[in-house]
């Protein structure tokens, strides 16, 4: 399994992103996809999970209403869209998925939002 993510950057507040989880060796659509962040000198944090087969969504209070999980079957991906972005949403951000037994990660994309 490999998972690698994509699309942050340097924006500013208020500003938008998508990230983008593209998965090899599992289909998104079979399993749960996660997406967790770290901030400098902070725990990792959990942001948002799509669940397999449809079955429906979470999300962090933190970003509830400002991010918005989605996943394409066709590219295999599973998206964070990051609307409304604030200076306390700067992290890298991964995703990752339970499959097999094991939990699989990405490496992450810095995401920095600062004005």
């Amino acid at each position: 399994v490999q998972l690698v993510e994509s699309g942050g950057g340097l924006v500013q507040p208020g500003d938008s992103l998508r990230l983008s989880c593209a998965a090899s060796g599992v289909m998104v659509g079979t399993v749960h996809t996660n997406w967790f962040r770290q901030a400098p000198g902070k725990e990792l944090e959990f942001v948002a999970r799509i669940l397999n087969g449809g079955a429906g969504t979470d999300y962090a209070d933190s970003v509830k209403g400002r991010f918005i999980i989605s996943r394409d079957y066709a590219k295999n991906t599973v998206y964070l869209q990051m609307n409304s972005l604030r200076p306390e949403d700067t992290a890298i951000y991964y995703c990752n998925v339970f499959f097999r037994g094991h939990t699989h990660w990405g490496r992450g994309t810095q995401v920095t939002v600062a004005s």
